[in-house]
């Protein structure tokens, strides 16, 4: 059966990815999921600039808690088995350096609310740091 990995990037969350998971779990193709809260260092952005670190940070993390709820919410309905887990650091070498450990079977990356180009870089680095084959749901 397949283990999936599901990254949360960003406050768009990864509803898509965590409603494909249901489908699949409800189908038996899927055994496990893991979320993958993926965080990354607030100073280095250009609102490092008009607010104070603890306050990007408190910003941050009430964004993706929302993220995360939602895709925790739709496995949790589905009755899905998932474990959960949060990493900090540019987010495909720590979502690379992640699956490099837990050696997923598939990585499903929410890409609905992405433009095209981060799809590509994302999707191209992803391929190149990792032997994990991804998918992006729409």
């Amino acid at each position: 059966m397949i283990r999936m990995l599901i990254p949360v990037l960003d406050h768009g969350g990864a509803i898509e990815a965590a409603r494909y998971a249901a489908f699949l779990f409800l189908e038996r193709g899927v055994t496990q999921v893991e979320l993958l809260e993926v965080l990354e260092p607030v100073d280095q952005g250009r609102a490092a600039a008009f607010h104070t670190r603890s306050a990007l940070v408190r910003m941050e993390k009430q964004a993706m808690l929302k993220a995360l709820i939602d895709a925790r919410t739709i496995l949790e309905e589905a009755g899905v088995p998932y474990q959960w887990k949060r990493v900090f650091g540019h987010p495909t070498k720590a979502i690379a350096a992640y699956a490099a450990t837990t050696q997923p079977d598939v990585m499903v990356i929410d890409a609905s609310h992405m433009g095209f180009f981060r799809r590509l870089a994302m999707l191209a680095a992803l391929s190149r740091r990792t032997p994990t084959p991804v998918t992006m749901v729409h």
